[in-house]
């Protein structure tokens, strides 16, 4: 049964335009229309939780507002053939926490379409350390796999320690393939080399020589999810037909390239959004990400909060200094 009334994290903007975060009741009927009402047992913290938290109106447009782009959970209610009461699902992506109410809060209602079962082989708490950081991750290093075998030489990941980055480690890891990690944190050594990285350079390192047209080929292939110099410095930088995957601007939007490592080189530049991944192609990744690419070390890449302790972690996260995921217990299990 649902109750009338559950637990969310509700954002809120005031008179003077200022933003303030508390954990309140909500009721279930102010949640927006949609086929499928699921229980969220745990979420996780992403970037753009943070942002949304912070009244950030790039991400969400109208508060208040419950943030949250994850949720893994209990189908509760469907009018969906395909979803029934008690099937254990999880929504990554489309519009959840950004301007529909989302996963810090302990009950979602959203279209059937965003909704896919969760794979035996992972629990809600291990999706939630993968969620929408580790789903990019997979998009990413699939979009790889397809060109780029492992003997043909290093794979550069660039934000290693991020959520997007640290799990892109992981899984090219168990994958075979040889990883470069680019980090800025001094005391990262010891988890990225613990999640499979051979090697780790600094940002500047990972920058050098990026105003040039071209670099020495060095690598086979590269998952990049900060942008910017570091992400012009890679493809200039990439062997002959190499795949350069790009999901991420924290560096910044802009990238100061020129053709030459595409027309001389043979060099792609893959794009990921995994906010609007195609529902079929959604499900076999999740489907890979609980069998063949299940990592063994999933725990150890999370921090748990509650929905009471969420307010340093989104500090952490926004001041870049989190590594890993932190997952996000809401107590409904």
């Amino acid at each position: 049964m649902k109750p009338e009334q559950f637990r969310a994290l509700v954002v809120e903007e005031t008179a003077d335009g200022q933003f303030s975060r508390s954990i309140r009741d909500r009721a279930i009927d102010d949640l927006p229309d949609g086929e499928v009402l699921i229980r969220v047992a745990y979420s996780s913290l992403n970037y753009k939780d943070a942002l949304s938290a912070t009244g950030n109106k790039g991400v969400t447009r109208r508060y208040p507002h419950t943030p949250g782009i994850d949720a893994a959970g209990e189908v509760v209610e469907s009018t969906s053939g395909d979803l029934a009461p008690g099937q254990r699902v999880v929504v990554t992506g489309w519009d959840l926490g950004m301007n529909t109410a989302g996963g810090f809060g302990q009950y979602i209602r959203v279209p059937a379409d965003w909704v896919i079962a969760l794979p035996d082989g992972l629990s809600p708490r291990e999706a939630m350390i993968l969620g929408t950081a580790g789903f990019t991750a997979a998009m990413s290093v699939h979009r790889l796999a397809t060109e780029v075998p492992p003997s043909q030489g290093e794979i550069l990941v660039t934000g290693a320690t991020g959520g997007v980055g640290s799990l892109a480690v992981s899984l090219l890891a168990k994958l075979a393939y040889t990883v470069v990690a680019v980090s800025g944190k001094a005391d990262a050594a010891a988890f990225l080399k613990g999640l499979g990285a051979s090697e780790i350079i600094t940002r500047e390192a990972a920058a050098e020589g990026g105003n040039r047209p071209m670099l020495k080929p060095r690598w086979a292939g590269v998952v990049d999810t900060v942008g910017g110099g570091i992400l012009a410095a890679a493809i200039k930088a990439t062997q002959p037909l190499g795949v350069v995957t790009c999901c991420g601007l924290v560096a910044s939007p802009e990238l100061p390239v020129n053709v030459f490592p595409f027309i001389l080189r043979g060099v792609t530049l893959a794009g990921i959004d995994s906010q609007n991944c195609p529902l079929v192609m959604r499900q076999g990744l999740w489907d890979k990400l609980a069998g063949d690419w299940k990592l063994d070390g999933l725990n150890a890449l999370a921090n748990e909060v509650t929905l009471d302790g969420l307010e340093p972690a989104i500090a952490g996260i926004l001041a870049g200094k989190l590594k890993g995921r932190t997952v996000v217990d809401l107590g409904a299990k």
